[in-house]
């Protein structure tokens, strides 16, 4: 197995091409940062399909108090004030600094922000570019900063282990091309790998979303965090595409409204309405599908005649399934879009395993809890970028373990995409988690999304209560707020155990 660059042992490895990588080696600068991509630059990350936007309280009647505190909201419980206020104070700075890079935010016409409402929001903070072309502008711009930056180097290939120095430190990556295995060496490693949306059958994220980084930390025995918190999107167009395209939540913010098909809507009676947090949406459209209804996203009029202008992508991706917005309701369904559980980090994005740094969705900062509030995602990649890189301090790595590497690739994926969607999806039940555990344990260990998947699985079976993105048809109601905390090594130790709420729940 060759190594790359073997001399630059006091760089940085940073894994992953969305705004949380690109963002952390940009950050990093001038120090050097080896940034390993999945795919080309650009290419197969989820945030260049981000409509909704970056949440930043910019506006005259907005202030970052507020903003966390609608962040606290959502999160059912589980979020961090300190961590939420935290973030919210890095939004108008963050916002800066895209400008700085080149990222053309829509202006209203006086020059200020344009700024978008989406549910859950108290105000109107949903800065964007492009309508809803946020994340690829983003992404545009900061991919471009990249290939401008001296400090980093690029190599297109799959993180598919982590190498470890006779400390036990982190201390760079294995890296796999074309079939080819090699060493990336490094004085730290920060997974930037996205989320885990691609596990399900029905998703609007990537298909390589399969939770690849999460595999890596359990596997180096960091702490997981809240795993079965997963979040469906509500209003995944429903055309028969794989990954599902998304209607963005700001349609809702500016007034199209779910409607079934008699034109009955479908959340009359329900707090909050078409605008309530994304989990209360996602159960009301899942529990209406359930009952044999069809559901609609209704924007007919006014702003379905102007969606090409204001949503181009939505406008596009409707377009190309032969709807026609301004006189059709589109046909939506909850898809798994977004993951809140993850890597445990501290305030600068450290695990528990030494070396080991993780940033954006496969990381468990505290911000969102059991239920991201929207356009909260970009947001919080860009602000732990920062704080990773103000403060990283990772010792040059002692020599490095040789390591004996398995891909764990599987090809299991067909059937357990299928298994998730139907036992450890919208609506979970103690029958259904069970039996999906059962499955996958014997796959754990030889595939990684196998791997993750049991996490989420196991920490569903394990919460028995209702809260947020996780819904337990019977546990119907929420018990005291606490975290989910697992390492691979408590997994192993106790196969098909089912703890009780006290054992499984860590304050």
């Amino acid at each position: 197995m060759n190594a790359v660059s073997p001399t630059m042992a006091d760089r940085v490895v940073v894994v992953g091409g969305g705004v949380a990588g690109l963002s952390v080696a940009l950050r990093l600068a001038p120090r050097p940062v080896m940034l390993v991509t999945a795919s080309p630059l650009g290419l197969g990350t989820a945030t260049g399909w981000a409509q909704g936007g970056i949440a930043a309280a910019v506006g005259v009647d907005d202030a970052a108090a507020l903003h966390a505190a609608d962040t606290e909201a959502a999160g059912a419980g589980l979020t961090e004030p300190d961590v939420a206020l935290r973030v919210a104070q890095e939004g108008p700075a963050l916002i800066d600094w895209l400008v700085r890079i080149g990222v053309p935010f829509d202006r209203a016409e006086d020059g200020a922000l344009a700024l978008g409402l989406e549910a859950a929001h108290g105000r109107r903070r949903i800065v964007r570019s492009g309508g809803d072309a946020t994340g690829a502008r983003v992404l545009e711009g900061l991919v471009r900063a990249v290939l401008e930056a001296p400090s980093i180097e690029i190599v297109t290939a799959r993180a598919c282990d982590l190498l470890r120095d006779t400390n036990g430190a982190v201390a760079g990556i294995v890296a796999e091309r074309d079939g080819a295995l090699f060493r990336i060496p490094g004085r730290a490693v920060v997974l930037a790998t996205g989320g885990v949306g691609a596990l399900y059958g029905a998703t609007t994220n990537p298909p390589g979303a399969v939770g690849r980084g999460l595999a890596l930390a359990a596997r180096a025995g960091a702490v997981m965090r809240d795993m079965e918190f997963v979040q469906f999107h509500p209003t995944a167009i429903a055309v028969g595409a794989d990954p599902m395209p998304l209607a963005t939540e700001a349609l809702r913010g500016e007034g199209a409204r779910l409607i079934d098909e008699a034109g009955a809507p479908v959340m009359a009676g329900i707090a909050g309405g078409d605008l309530a947090p994304r989990d209360v949406v996602a159960r009301g459209i899942f529990q209406a599908l359930q009952r044999g209804r069809t559901v609609y996203l209704d924007a007919r009029g006014g702003l379905g005649t102007a969606m090409p202008d204001r949503f181009p992508t939505v406008a596009g991706l409707c377009a190309a399934a032969g709807i026609d917005p301004a006189v059709q309701p589109i046909p939506v369904r909850p898809a798994a879009h977004y993951h809140m559980g993850g890597v445990k980090v501290d305030a600068y994005g450290a695990t528990s395993v030494p070396g080991l740094y993780a940033c954006g969705e496969v990381s468990s900062t505290g911000l969102h809890g059991a239920n991201r509030l929207a356009s909260n995602s970009l947001l919080e990649g860009l602000a732990y970028a920062r704080f990773i890189a103000d403060g990283l301090d990772a010792p040059p790595p002692a020599a490095i373990v040789p390591e004996a590497v398995s891909m764990r690739a599987g090809s299991h994926l067909p059937a357990l995409r299928d298994m998730m969607e139907s036992k450890v999806g919208v609506v979970r039940y103690d029958a259904g988690l069970a039996s999906a555990v059962a499955a996958l344990e014997p796959l754990a260990e030889s595939c990684d999304a196998a791997l993750v998947a049991l996490l989420i699985a196991r920490g569903a079976l394990a919460r028995r209560e209702s809260r947020g993105a996780h819904w337990r048809s019977d546990f119907p109601h929420i018990a005291p707020a606490a975290h989910t905390e697992t390492t691979l090594a408590e997994l192993v130790a106790a196969p098909h155990a089912i703890p009780s709420a006290e054992e499984a729940l860590t304050p």
